[in-house]
């Protein structure tokens, strides 16, 4: 079955108005005038939504938010809810992100009520996953990654709700990259496990998108392989040609 392919550009923490106002404009530009055979996504930090939504006003690139509390309001100083970002603009959350499992010890029974907390929000999510450098070489890559998506996603979660975004910690920032085959395989793995969970026909109608550092030289490979359904892009996400080439290579 056709998916639709994602490209998701998630900034990270980078930006301040004046270039990240360039950089939204720019990428709307450039994919109004490319229009791709794919849907692209750019995910700003909190305080460059407003900025980066109107850049991208009268183009399809779509914002999202990096996190969101579980709760909708209240006494959560620091936290933004998904019913903010919803009114914000945003129409994709990410979630369990590997810097946020790791800088901020997140565990995967909090990334679930994040996602049933955006979900409920209506918002969509980008639920994350992946091993560590040390989980990969004692064998565990589908062992962590199978209990991380059952542990992580919601029972409402669906194919139009909800995408999977596989990220090898390993490859993040560091200039390593899982090769195509790997990914495949990591990815027709998690398909597998979603099939048990939501059932195979929401499985196969899922997104999975690889988080491992896709740049303009591997894109392609990457993005022709069958389980492979987009990419949430880091570093090269904040340079707009790389962030197009990178779009150019859907097929």
């Amino acid at each position: 079955m056709s998916r639709k392919v994602l490209i998701a550009g998630n900034w990270k923490m980078n930006g301040l108005m004046a270039d990240s106002q360039a950089l939204a404009k720019e990428i709307a530009v450039k994919v109004k005038a490319l229009r791709p055979n794919a849907e692209v996504l750019v995910c700003p930090p909190f305080t460059l939504l407003t900025t980066v939504k109107k850049a991208l006003r009268g183009s399809k690139v779509m914002l999202g938010a990096q996190d969101c509390s579980t709760f909708d309001k209240g006494a959560h100083t620091g936290d933004v809810s998904p019913i903010q970002l919803k009114d914000a603009g945003c129409d994709y959350v990410i979630l369990g992100h590997s810097e946020r499992r790791t800088d901020h010890k997140e565990s995967s029974t909090l990334v679930k009520a994040k996602a049933e907390s955006a979900l409920n929000a209506g918002l969509k999510v980008i639920i994350c996953i992946g091993e560590t450098l040390d989980e990969r070489k004692a064998g565990k890559a589908l062992e962590v990654t199978s209990k991380q998506i059952k542990a992580s996603v919601p029972s409402m979660s669906t194919a139009s709700n909800t995408v999977i975004a596989y990220e090898p910690v390993w490859a993040i920032g560091t200039g390593q990259t899982a090769t195509p085959d790997d990914a495949e395989e990591v990815h027709a793995h998690v398909r597998k496990v979603l099939a048990e969970k939501l059932g195979k026909g929401v499985a196969t109608r899922m997104r999975i998108l690889y988080g491992g550092s896709m740049k303009p030289a591997n894109a392609a490979d990457l993005l022709a392989k069958e389980d492979i359904d987009g990419g949430l892009i880091g570093g090269a996400s904040l340079k707009a040609a790389d962030f197009m080439e990178i779009i150019s290579k859907v097929k």
